[in-house]
């Protein structure tokens, strides 16, 4: 059994260091960083228009100097530090892959051994994750324990998870039978639909067979029936055209080329039923050059390339191409009182990108 791996208070320790220093990134160095911002911008006597005017204006600042080193290395320490992630379930590797490996319900697990991968996946330590979370037997249930510490602020990420399938439900209208998750990962963010709601046929995209592999034996342990994992390109599914009432998905759009993020929206409007709802939840930066830096710094810090393209495409415009004429760029808030004025923390700047097929 996955959870079988016995308990290292050594390795509990450090992972929990790592979190409060980035609860302290977040808490305090960012305001903080905002504080010499604004005092940078009096100085100067006029607001910078872009992020790369603002980079100009901080690039000899040391708060700002810092709080960019500070996130490079914490991410560094949580992976591939002395008690990494990477490096302490190395040593369990047998015992972890024996249970990946465990049978499954031939439905819930469609991989495909032929499958290539598309090279800006294999390119990129995405995450700083070693190897990216596809080239190893592991790594799905690595990338499953860092998931629990990406956004500090979440008292779970499962919440956040929850709250993004309440709104594609609320937003869906009608009757719901099938839900597609596009780059489900390790099916944190399929669980919802298919262990809330057993009467809707819910189908994961992947293109990494350790998440799939991870993603089947949870859903096996929740005696799941209507749900299934299935190896593909997100911008070719393989599924049947106007079969479905929901696409969605959770933080992969800036994981990916805007080729290919044009891709996911003509596969969406191609996979939904008339009248069918795509809604991605992503990060966009809009009308803050200050946000945009921090974010753009962040996309360097993290080894996220495309953050960049995507907050810079016309998602309007590539939804319309793809056939979308209702087309919406929705705040999303993560937690009660995140989009709050008086939230001073940083936090991802979560935002829903909705559209509906035509009826």
């Amino acid at each position: 059994m996955l959870e079988d791996i016995p308990p290292d208070r050594a390795f509990t320790a450090y992972q929990a260091f790592v979190l409060d220093c980035k609860l302290y990134w977040t808490r305090s160095m960012f305001p903080e960083l905002r504080k010499r911002y604004h005092a940078a911008v009096a100085a100067a006597g006029s607001p910078p228009r872009t992020s790369a005017e603002v980079a100009e204006l901080m690039k000899d600042d040391t708060t700002a100097q810092f709080f960019g080193w500070y996130e490079r290395h914490l991410q560094r320490m949580k992976y591939s530090g002395l008690r990494g992630l990477a490096v302490h379930y190395d040593q369990y590797r047998d015992l972890i892959g024996r249970a990946l490996a465990a049978e499954v319900p031939d439905r819930l697990l469609e991989l495909d051994p032929d499958f290539k991968q598309p090279e800006y996946y294999t390119s990129i330590d995405i995450h700083q994750h070693p190897g990216g979370v596809w080239s190893d037997e592991i790594a799905g249930y690595v990338y499953e324990r860092g998931a629990q510490s990406t956004a500090p602020m979440l008292d779970k990420a499962a919440s956040l998870w929850h709250r993004m399938k309440e709104q594609a439900l609320s937003r869906a209208g009608g009757e719901v039978k099938r839900v597609v998750d596009l780059g489900c990962g390790f099916g944190g963010s399929t669980q919802p639909y298919y262990a809330d709601h057993p009467d809707i046929d819910v189908i994961g995209i992947e293109l990494s067979e350790p998440c799939l592999r991870l993603a089947a034996q949870r859903a096996a342990e929740l005696q799941a029936r209507n749900v299934r994992f299935r190896q593909a390109d997100a911008i070719a599914t393989g599924l049947d055209e106007g079969s479905s009432d929901i696409v969605t998905s959770t933080m992969m759009l800036h994981e990916m080329p805007p080729s290919h993020v044009k891709g996911v929206f003509k596969e969406s409007y191609r996979l939904l039923k008339p009248g069918g709802l795509s809604i991605h939840l992503d990060f966009l930066v809009r009308d803050d050059p200050f946000k945009e830096y921090v974010h753009y710094g962040h996309s360097r810090r993290n080894n996220e390339p495309f953050m960049v393209p995507l907050n810079k495409m016309d998602i309007v415009a590539a939804h319309r191409e793809a056939g979308f004429d209702e087309v919406e760029i929705v705040p999303f808030e993560e937690f009660d009182g995140s989009l709050s004025p008086e939230m001073t923390a940083w936090r991802f700047p979560w935002t829903m990108i909705i559209a509906r097929k035509a009826a």
